[in-house]
């Protein structure tokens, strides 16, 4: 099969690859229907983390092809929808919610997603099935399920989000722009984006935000703080991983607040003593999205969320480099790859 490997920062290929297959009897095997790029794929691409021959992508939603002998919740013909970790969803740590911390997990990243099939472990633990095939424009928001929306609202719900709260978002990615889609299904009452580019602003204003903030580090911090009585909201969300954005969340965040943060952290160190004196709760890292997507699988079948439209750029995967460019470029919030 043909599919994404990312060979250096900025080499970026469809080529051939061997096809996956069946090696563990808790395997399943799937034809992806659709995949996209992460803004995680993009640290590699700009040479922040080191690459070398990688087959790329960690989000799927398919067809279920063929299944090894020990599965039992998914079968052949299942459209299904996995998350980026696969997790037994057995474990002590699965039970508790955490099954991007499973003690078997294997990330779906280590076997790339960016291609028409996927080796799929864990299966029954990972994969969850939909009611039947979905319609043609449900799967960019099934798709968005796989990782974005997901983590988006781990994000809100780890930031403390519920009825009546005010929550800011620092960052405009897919996951900060489904983050503030979250805060609104949870309750909040005002969502406060921080975002200086035009099409990010109105995309935030689409997905729920009432209030757009502009302004970066301490003038955006400043900023929050006018608009809330002079305190810091009480949920604040990180969904970037810079230094810089690790702190204008936890300044913006009042005394007891909650910093819910999924940011892939590249070069953050948080000052001891700035961080004892602050008074916030920090909860976050790789989002448990299995835990959320049977009812995120609910939500978009049942249309009352349409989370798909943070894909504001579809291409064929043999065009995956150009797709990677646009992304890196800031001109594309999120790329969908037809398989």
């Amino acid at each position: 099969m043909r599919g994404v490997v990312m060979h250096a920062p900025g080499d970026v290929r469809v080529e051939e690859r061997g096809d996956p297959a069946i090696l563990e009897p808790t395997d399943a095997l799937i034809r992806v229907s659709a995949t996209t790029i992460c803004g995680s794929d993009l640290w590699p691409y700009r040479g922040v983390e080191e690459v070398h021959d990688a087959p790329m992508g960690h989000e799927y939603v398919g067809v279920v092809e063929e299944v090894g002998a020990d599965v039992r919740t998914v079968k052949v013909g299942d459209f299904v929808v996995g998350s980026f970790w696969a997790s037994d969803n057995t474990c002590e740590i699965c039970r508790a919610g955490y099954q991007s911390h499973c003690v078997r997990r294997v990330p779906m990243g280590s076997l790339g997603t960016q291609a028409p099939l996927a080796r799929v472990p864990l299966a029954d633990g990972t994969l969850v099935a939909t009611p039947g095939m979905p319609d043609e424009d449900l799967i960019p928001s099934l798709l968005a399920a796989s990782d974005v929306l997901g983590t988006g609202w781990f994000a809100a719900e780890a930031a403390g989000a519920g009825p009546g709260r005010t929550v800011v978002v620092v960052g405009d990615g897919a996951v900060g722009l489904l983050a503030i889609l979250a805060a609104g299904r949870l309750g909040a009452q005002r969502v406060i984006a921080m975002s200086r580019h035009a099409d990010r602003r109105a995309l935030a204003r689409t997905f729920g935000a009432t209030d757009v903030v502009g302004e970066r580090g301490d003038e955006g911090v400043a900023r929050v703080k006018e608009l809330t009585d002079g305190l810091g909201a009480p949920c604040v969300v990180e969904a970037v991983g810079t230094q810089e954005s690790m702190m204008q969340a936890i300044r913006s965040t009042r005394p007891g607040g909650h910093v819910g943060y999924v940011g892939v952290g590249h070069g953050v160190s948080l000052p001891g003593m700035e961080l004892f004196f602050s008074g916030v709760h920090l909860h976050g890292g790789p989002a448990p999205v299995r835990r959320f997507l049977p009812d995120l699988i609910r939500l978009i079948w049942d249309r009352e969320i349409d989370p798909g439209t943070v894909f504001d750029l579809t291409l064929p995967l043999e065009r995956a480099a150009e797709g990677y460019r646009a992304m890196d470029e800031r001109r594309a919030v999120k790329v969908l790859l037809t398989v």
